[in-house]
């Protein structure tokens, strides 16, 4: 087998990307929570909670901070998905 120099090796990208709902609907089942918690732990309705996991309506600054309070996590967890897989792995 041929030895490789470090600087031949190219850093794998992400295979997949999150929507925001889907980190949502992620996090709040690796909790082991319904929607129902969710929503009686962020002050969100569980009407909405099922709305923002699906893509039904966008989320906003104010549920967004409500819903990373729950989960004890930063915003941009949830927000920002794509920029922050590192830290949804490390809270999971």
């Amino acid at each position: 087998m041929k030895a490789r120099k470090r600087a031949e090796f190219v850093p794998a990208k992400p295979h997949a990307k999150l929507t925001t709902g889907e980190v949502i609907r992620m996090l709040r089942e690796l909790k082991g929570w319904t929607q129902a918690e969710l929503a009686r732990r962020s002050g969100i309705s569980a009407t909405n909670i099922s709305l923002l996991e699906n893509g039904k309506v966008e989320i906003g600054k104010k549920r967004v901070e409500q819903i990373a309070k729950a989960f004890d996590v930063h915003p941009a967890i949830i927000m920002f998905p794509e920029y922050e897989g590192k830290e949804i792995q490390r809270v999971a």
